[in-house]
């Protein structure tokens, strides 16, 4: 398994090396360990472009997933690519008051839980998938702050073309 992880803005420091082991530990918590995912940081503009551009949705979030689909007959190792905003990552820490760094790794989570089939626009799905992210950040002795998942374990429905009830837009994909 490999995850590839491309900082292409400046803004905001970000660790490529703790994206791409949190972006692998994902994958093969899910039974994807032999997967590869492309991990991008960017910043506000460029994802609020790529929002438009792939969803119809002219603002930003903070993480967009693009899963590769491939005939059956054709099994590829690669899953998808992950893209972040390493601004909007930011923001959302600062107002939780948690690390960026754990911020990311949310945020690597959820978009590879969106590569391997999750989707969190129905409020249900949207527990269970913030339900296994949890599992998965919180695996081994990691500690993480309980701020992290405010918003994000009691659903509710988004407003219609928002992202998550944690902040808006988030989270989207």
């Amino acid at each position: 398994m490999a995850a590839a992880v491309a900082n292409c803005q400046r803004r905001v420091a970000v660790s490529p090396a703790r994206l791409a082991r949190t972006a692998e530990r994902a994958l093969a918590a899910l039974g994807r360990a032999a997967g590869d995912v492309d991990v991008v940081v960017v910043d506000d503009a460029a994802i609020r472009r790529l929002n438009n551009r792939h969803r119809g949705v002219g603002r930003r979030t903070d993480v967009l997933a693009f899963p590769l689909a491939t005939p059956a007959d054709l099994p590829s190792p690669l899953v998808g690519q992950i893209v972040i905003s390493g601004e909007t990552a930011r923001r959302q820490a600062n107002r939780l008051k948690v690390p960026l760094a754990i911020e990311l790794d949310l945020l690597v989570t959820h978009g590879v839980l969106h590569l391997v089939g999750y989707d969190d626009r129905d409020p249900v799905e949207a527990g269970l998938m913030h339900e296994r992210e949890r599992e998965i950040l919180s695996a081994g002795r990691r500690r993480l702050p309980p701020r992290l998942w405010q918003g994000l374990l009691k659903t509710r429905p988004p407003a219609s073309g928002s992202g998550h009830p944690r902040s808006t837009p988030t989270r989207t994909a």
